[in-house]
């Protein structure tokens, strides 16, 4: 019964228009990159909030390619943004991730993870890895309070302004 609302959740959800997210990149490799990410961190908020961890090893053996692959897009990502500041940026994005997702399921109380625990079922009834893209924008899980694709801050560029105007020219 468990696997049969599992697959029929799947089935509703696969039958929705992919990409209903709000779309906040320029490029939808980039904004697909982010999802997949947004995704990720919902499901290890659920798994460490629902003492679920079964669960999300499953996702992450099942896909673990894809989001290997995908951590590699957001590295990329991230140094061609923020260039020497691109770890820090990126530390910072996957924190505030965790923490906006992590108040949502705090302000849902106890309804947190019945309500949001069929995640699990509904991504490891896919029946290919190739459909965890449109799963994941369908899903949108990209909190608002979380900035994507945005310009580098202007503390950031500062940083690269002293770090280049800083040094004195010998005469």
């Amino acid at each position: 019964m468990r696997r049969l609302l599992g697959v029929v959740s799947a089935i509703s959800l696969l039958s929705a228009q992919p990409g209903l997210a709000e779309r906040q990149c320029s490029s939808v490799t980039d904004q697909s990159t982010f999802e997949i990410q947004a995704l990720r961190s919902e499901l290890m908020v659920l798994a460490t909030g629902c003492h679920d961890d079964e669960q999300y090893n499953a996702f992450i053996r099942r896909y673990q390619g894809d989001l290997q692959a995908n951590e590699r897009a957001i590295n990329a990502y991230f140094s061609r943004r923020y260039g020497r500041n691109a770890q820090t940026e990126h530390d910072r994005f996957v924190t505030e991730l965790a923490n906006a997702m992590s108040r949502q399921g705090s302000d849902m109380g106890g309804d947190f993870c019945p309500r949001n625990g069929l995640i699990f079922n509904e991504v490891l009834a896919l029946q290919s890895s190739s459909e965890l893209a449109d799963f994941a924008a369908a899903k949108d899980l990209v909190p608002a309070s979380v900035p994507v694709c945005t310009a580098p801050s202007s503390s950031t560029q500062s940083v690269h302004k002293v770090a280049y105007t800083g040094k004195s020219k010998k005469k």
